[in-house]
Protein backbone atom coordinates (compact mmCIF):
# COMPACT_ATOMS: atom_id res chain seq x y z
CA UNK A 1 0.00 0.00 0.00
CA UNK A 2 1.52 3.15 -0.92
CA UNK A 3 1.77 6.56 1.41
CA UNK A 4 -0.64 8.59 0.66
CA UNK A 5 -3.45 5.31 0.65
CA UNK A 6 -1.74 4.69 4.37
CA UNK A 7 -5.18 4.41 7.12
CA UNK A 8 -3.98 7.35 9.31
CA UNK A 9 -3.14 7.61 13.19
CA UNK A 10 -5.45 9.40 15.72
CA UNK A 11 -3.30 10.60 18.42
CA UNK A 12 -6.08 10.98 21.13
CA UNK A 13 -5.28 12.87 24.53
CA UNK A 14 -7.77 12.64 27.39
CA UNK A 15 -8.15 14.96 30.04
CA UNK A 16 -10.12 12.45 32.41
CA UNK A 17 -12.60 13.59 35.45
CA UNK A 18 -14.79 11.36 37.64
CA UNK A 19 -18.41 12.40 35.08
CA UNK A 20 -16.61 13.80 31.96
CA UNK A 21 -13.96 13.16 29.69
CA UNK A 22 -12.59 15.99 27.33
CA UNK A 23 -10.96 14.08 24.05
CA UNK A 24 -8.59 15.89 21.62
CA UNK A 25 -8.25 14.03 18.46
CA UNK A 26 -5.05 14.99 16.06
CA UNK A 27 -4.21 13.37 12.22
CA UNK A 28 -1.21 12.07 11.95
CA UNK A 29 1.53 15.01 12.05
CA UNK A 30 -1.33 17.60 11.75
CA UNK A 31 -0.70 21.32 13.39
CA UNK A 32 -3.94 21.36 14.81
CA UNK A 33 -6.03 19.19 15.70
CA UNK A 34 -8.87 17.28 13.96
CA UNK A 35 -11.56 17.49 16.61
CA UNK A 36 -12.01 18.33 19.96
CA UNK A 37 -15.27 16.54 22.05
CA UNK A 38 -16.45 16.32 25.58
CA UNK A 39 -18.05 13.02 26.38
CA UNK A 40 -19.87 11.75 29.71
CA UNK A 41 -18.02 9.27 31.97
CA UNK A 42 -19.78 6.49 30.20
CA UNK A 43 -17.70 3.24 28.69
CA UNK A 44 -20.19 2.24 26.77
CA UNK A 45 -20.51 5.90 24.87
CA UNK A 46 -16.48 5.91 25.04
CA UNK A 47 -16.32 2.71 22.95
CA UNK A 48 -18.62 4.18 20.31
CA UNK A 49 -16.46 7.26 20.19
CA UNK A 50 -13.37 5.30 19.42
CA UNK A 51 -15.20 2.36 17.16
CA UNK A 52 -15.44 5.67 15.25
CA UNK A 53 -12.09 6.36 15.10
CA UNK A 54 -10.66 2.92 14.49
CA UNK A 55 -13.34 2.39 11.43
CA UNK A 56 -10.94 5.69 9.65
CA UNK A 57 -7.41 4.68 10.81
CA UNK A 58 -5.49 3.58 14.21
CA UNK A 59 -6.42 4.88 17.27
CA UNK A 60 -3.74 5.58 20.10
CA UNK A 61 -4.20 7.21 23.67
CA UNK A 62 -2.77 8.96 26.70
CA UNK A 63 -4.05 10.43 29.96
CA UNK A 64 -2.72 11.69 33.04
CA UNK A 65 -2.12 8.59 35.98
CA UNK A 66 -4.34 10.21 38.69
CA UNK A 67 -7.13 9.42 40.84
CA UNK A 68 -8.98 8.15 38.09
CA UNK A 69 -7.15 4.85 38.45
CA UNK A 70 -6.93 2.24 35.40
CA UNK A 71 -10.55 1.60 34.50
CA UNK A 72 -10.43 3.81 31.47
CA UNK A 73 -6.80 1.90 30.06
CA UNK A 74 -8.25 -1.41 30.74
CA UNK A 75 -11.32 -1.33 29.07
CA UNK A 76 -9.83 0.65 25.89
CA UNK A 77 -6.73 -2.19 25.59
CA UNK A 78 -9.84 -4.30 25.77
CA UNK A 79 -11.32 -2.62 23.26
CA UNK A 80 -8.11 -3.01 20.86
CA UNK A 81 -6.93 0.87 21.17
CA UNK A 82 -3.54 1.35 22.55
CA UNK A 83 -3.96 3.07 25.93
CA UNK A 84 -0.66 4.86 28.14
CA UNK A 85 -0.85 6.81 30.87
CA UNK A 86 1.51 9.55 31.70
CA UNK A 87 3.52 10.68 34.63
CA UNK A 88 1.64 14.30 35.59
CA UNK A 89 4.89 15.40 37.52
CA UNK A 90 7.05 14.91 33.93
CA UNK A 91 5.15 16.85 31.68
CA UNK A 92 6.53 19.53 30.12
CA UNK A 93 5.04 22.88 31.01
CA UNK A 94 5.60 26.36 29.41
CA UNK A 95 7.11 28.97 31.27
CA UNK A 96 4.16 31.76 31.96
CA UNK A 97 1.37 30.11 30.80
CA UNK A 98 -1.74 30.90 33.07
CA UNK A 99 -4.89 29.55 31.40
CA UNK A 100 -5.97 25.99 32.19
CA UNK A 101 -9.06 24.24 30.74
CA UNK A 102 -10.07 20.31 30.08
CA UNK A 103 -10.05 21.42 26.37
CA UNK A 104 -6.08 22.76 26.29
CA UNK A 105 -5.06 20.11 28.99
CA UNK A 106 -6.26 17.39 26.16
CA UNK A 107 -5.31 18.83 23.34
CA UNK A 108 -1.37 19.73 25.25
CA UNK A 109 -1.47 15.48 26.34
CA UNK A 110 -2.13 14.53 22.71
CA UNK A 111 0.28 16.47 21.21
CA UNK A 112 3.16 15.56 23.24
CA UNK A 113 1.91 12.22 23.17
CA UNK A 114 2.43 12.06 19.71
CA UNK A 115 5.50 13.80 19.76
CA UNK A 116 7.14 11.41 21.98
CA UNK A 117 7.44 13.63 24.89
CA UNK A 118 5.61 12.09 27.73
CA UNK A 119 7.66 10.08 30.31
CA UNK A 120 4.73 7.30 30.32
CA UNK A 121 4.18 4.91 33.39
CA UNK A 122 4.00 1.37 33.96
CA UNK A 123 0.31 -0.03 34.17
CA UNK A 124 0.36 -2.68 36.91
CA UNK A 125 -2.24 -5.77 36.46
CA UNK A 126 -5.37 -5.98 38.04
CA UNK A 127 -3.44 -9.09 39.97
CA UNK A 128 -0.78 -7.02 40.94
CA UNK A 129 -2.79 -3.89 41.88
CA UNK A 130 -5.93 -5.95 44.32
CA UNK A 131 -2.10 -7.09 45.89
CA UNK A 132 -0.63 -3.57 45.80
CA UNK A 133 -3.60 -1.69 47.51
CA UNK A 134 -4.32 -3.53 50.90
CA UNK A 135 -0.27 -2.70 51.26
CA UNK A 136 -0.86 0.90 50.90
CA UNK A 137 -4.12 0.82 52.48
CA UNK A 138 -2.58 -0.31 55.69
CA UNK A 139 0.53 2.52 55.37
CA UNK A 140 -2.46 4.88 55.42
CA UNK A 141 -4.24 3.40 58.10
CA UNK A 142 -0.63 3.42 60.11
CA UNK A 143 -0.43 7.13 59.46
CA UNK A 144 -3.58 7.99 60.41
CA UNK A 145 -3.03 6.20 63.58
CA UNK A 146 -0.29 8.20 64.62
CA UNK A 147 -1.69 11.67 63.48
CA UNK A 148 -4.55 10.62 65.28
CA UNK A 149 -2.57 9.77 68.89
CA UNK A 150 -0.62 12.84 68.65
CA UNK A 151 -4.20 14.89 68.25
CA UNK A 152 -4.88 13.22 71.13
CA UNK A 153 -1.95 13.40 73.39
CA UNK A 154 -1.92 17.61 72.44
CA UNK A 155 -5.70 17.65 73.15
CA UNK A 156 -5.44 16.60 76.66
CA UNK A 157 -2.03 18.54 77.19
CA UNK A 158 -3.98 21.81 76.49
CA UNK A 159 -6.18 20.77 79.18
CA UNK A 160 -3.90 19.90 81.74
CA UNK A 161 -3.73 16.23 81.49
CA UNK A 162 -0.25 14.59 81.22
CA UNK A 163 0.46 10.57 81.48
CA UNK A 164 4.09 10.50 83.55
CA UNK A 165 3.60 7.02 84.77
CA UNK A 166 5.00 4.94 82.05
CA UNK A 167 5.03 4.61 78.40
CA UNK A 168 2.26 5.91 75.61
CA UNK A 169 -0.62 3.58 74.24
CA UNK A 170 0.20 0.49 76.95
CA UNK A 171 -2.92 -0.61 78.57
CA UNK A 172 -1.81 1.24 81.67
CA UNK A 173 -2.22 4.85 79.68
CA UNK A 174 -5.41 3.78 77.85
CA UNK A 175 -7.12 3.26 81.91
CA UNK A 176 -5.32 6.38 82.44
CA UNK A 177 -7.43 7.71 79.21
CA UNK A 178 -10.67 6.44 80.64
CA UNK A 179 -10.07 7.39 84.30
CA UNK A 180 -9.51 11.01 82.88
CA UNK A 181 -12.84 11.13 80.68
CA UNK A 182 -15.62 10.18 82.67
CA UNK A 183 -19.25 11.88 82.10
CA UNK A 184 -18.03 14.52 84.46
CA UNK A 185 -14.97 15.38 83.08
CA UNK A 186 -16.39 15.38 79.89
CA UNK A 187 -19.13 18.00 80.82
CA UNK A 188 -16.42 19.67 81.86
CA UNK A 189 -14.42 19.67 78.54
CA UNK A 190 -16.96 21.21 76.74
CA UNK A 191 -17.56 24.00 79.55
CA UNK A 192 -21.07 22.84 80.75
CA UNK A 193 -20.60 22.35 84.41
CA UNK A 194 -21.29 25.13 87.15
CA UNK A 195 -18.96 27.43 88.21
CA UNK A 196 -18.18 27.06 91.69
CA UNK A 197 -17.59 30.09 94.46
CA UNK A 198 -17.46 27.99 97.62
CA UNK A 199 -16.11 29.71 100.99
CA UNK A 200 -15.83 27.52 104.00
CA UNK A 201 -18.84 25.44 104.64
CA UNK A 202 -20.74 27.88 102.13
CA UNK A 203 -21.18 26.39 98.78
CA UNK A 204 -22.66 28.24 95.96
CA UNK A 205 -22.79 27.09 91.99
CA UNK A 206 -22.84 29.95 89.29
CA UNK A 207 -23.18 29.81 85.60
CA UNK A 208 -21.70 27.16 83.70
CA UNK A 209 -17.69 27.75 82.81
CA UNK A 210 -17.92 28.17 79.57
CA UNK A 211 -14.38 26.49 79.50
CA UNK A 212 -13.02 23.68 76.75
CA UNK A 213 -14.37 23.64 73.33
CA UNK A 214 -16.74 26.50 72.09
CA UNK A 215 -17.83 24.94 68.95
CA UNK A 216 -18.75 21.38 70.78
CA UNK A 217 -20.65 23.33 73.04
CA UNK A 218 -22.58 25.60 70.68
CA UNK A 219 -23.99 22.15 68.64
CA UNK A 220 -25.01 20.81 72.05
CA UNK A 221 -27.21 23.94 73.20
CA UNK A 222 -28.63 24.52 69.57
CA UNK A 223 -29.56 20.21 69.78
CA UNK A 224 -30.37 20.98 73.04
CA UNK A 225 -33.99 23.34 71.86
CA UNK A 226 -34.86 20.54 69.91
CA UNK A 227 -36.48 19.04 73.03
CA UNK A 228 -39.16 21.91 73.13
CA UNK A 229 -41.17 19.00 71.20
CA UNK A 230 -42.62 16.05 72.67
CA UNK A 231 -40.52 13.43 71.16
CA UNK A 232 -41.81 11.03 68.60
CA UNK A 233 -40.64 8.70 65.33
CA UNK A 234 -41.45 9.93 62.29
CA UNK A 235 -40.87 8.36 59.09
CA UNK A 236 -37.54 9.71 58.45
CA UNK A 237 -35.99 8.69 61.59
CA UNK A 238 -37.72 5.63 61.69
CA UNK A 239 -35.77 4.85 58.38
CA UNK A 240 -32.63 6.38 59.63
CA UNK A 241 -32.98 3.73 62.85
CA UNK A 242 -32.84 0.75 60.39
CA UNK A 243 -29.88 -1.40 60.92
CA UNK A 244 -28.88 0.36 63.61
CA UNK A 245 -28.23 -1.58 67.04
CA UNK A 246 -30.99 -1.76 69.07
CA UNK A 247 -29.42 -0.90 71.95
CA UNK A 248 -28.16 2.45 70.43
CA UNK A 249 -31.68 2.93 69.93
CA UNK A 250 -33.44 2.44 73.00
CA UNK A 251 -30.75 4.83 74.62
CA UNK A 252 -31.74 7.36 72.28
CA UNK A 253 -35.60 6.80 72.63
CA UNK A 254 -35.06 6.89 76.42
CA UNK A 255 -32.64 10.07 75.60
CA UNK A 256 -35.48 12.43 73.79
CA UNK A 257 -38.17 11.33 76.89
CA UNK A 258 -35.53 12.24 79.43
CA UNK A 259 -34.44 15.57 77.74
CA UNK A 260 -37.82 16.29 77.11
CA UNK A 261 -39.29 16.06 80.45
CA UNK A 262 -35.54 17.90 82.06
CA UNK A 263 -36.62 20.94 79.70
CA UNK A 264 -39.90 21.41 80.57
CA UNK A 265 -39.50 20.74 84.40
CA UNK A 266 -36.71 23.35 84.39
CA UNK A 267 -38.26 25.77 82.29
CA UNK A 268 -41.21 25.65 84.68
CA UNK A 269 -39.42 27.31 87.20
CA UNK A 270 -35.73 28.98 85.51
CA UNK A 271 -35.38 30.78 82.15
CA UNK A 272 -35.86 28.50 78.86
CA UNK A 273 -31.73 29.39 78.22
CA UNK A 274 -30.91 27.57 81.92
CA UNK A 275 -33.12 24.81 81.09
CA UNK A 276 -31.47 24.19 77.70
CA UNK A 277 -27.96 24.17 79.07
CA UNK A 278 -28.68 21.74 81.68
CA UNK A 279 -30.73 19.69 79.11
CA UNK A 280 -27.04 20.15 77.02
CA UNK A 281 -25.30 18.94 80.05
CA UNK A 282 -27.31 15.74 80.33
CA UNK A 283 -27.11 15.14 76.67
CA UNK A 284 -23.26 14.46 76.64
CA UNK A 285 -24.15 11.78 79.65
CA UNK A 286 -26.37 10.27 76.96
CA UNK A 287 -24.01 10.24 74.36
CA UNK A 288 -20.86 8.81 76.71
CA UNK A 289 -23.54 5.99 78.02
CA UNK A 290 -24.23 4.87 74.00
CA UNK A 291 -20.37 5.00 73.66
CA UNK A 292 -19.51 3.15 76.63
CA UNK A 293 -22.84 1.31 76.98
CA UNK A 294 -23.50 1.86 80.70
CA UNK A 295 -26.57 3.09 82.54
CA UNK A 296 -27.93 6.48 81.97
CA UNK A 297 -29.92 6.90 85.61
CA UNK A 298 -26.20 8.04 86.96
CA UNK A 299 -25.83 10.98 84.53
CA UNK A 300 -29.91 12.36 85.41
CA UNK A 301 -29.14 11.83 89.36
CA UNK A 302 -25.70 14.01 88.65
CA UNK A 303 -27.59 16.79 86.12
CA UNK A 304 -30.81 16.68 88.60
CA UNK A 305 -28.41 17.57 91.32
CA UNK A 306 -26.78 20.46 89.67
CA UNK A 307 -30.06 21.61 88.21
Amino acid sequence: MSSSHRAPIFWVGLDVHKDSITAAVFRDRDPEPLRVDRLPYDLRKIRRYFERLQSEGSARACYEASGAGYVLQRSLTEWGVECHLAAPSLIPRRPGGHRKTDRRDAIKIARDFRDDRLVLIHVPSEADERVRDPVRCRETFQREIVKSRHYILKFMRRRGFVFREGTHWTVRHLNWIRQVLQPGRLMAHVGLVPGEYSSGDRRRLGGITKAGNTRVRHVLIQSAWHYRKRPAVGASLRQRQKGQDPAVVRHAWKCQHCLFSLFHRLAARKPKQVAATAVAREMVGFLWAVMRDVDVSQFQQEVNADA
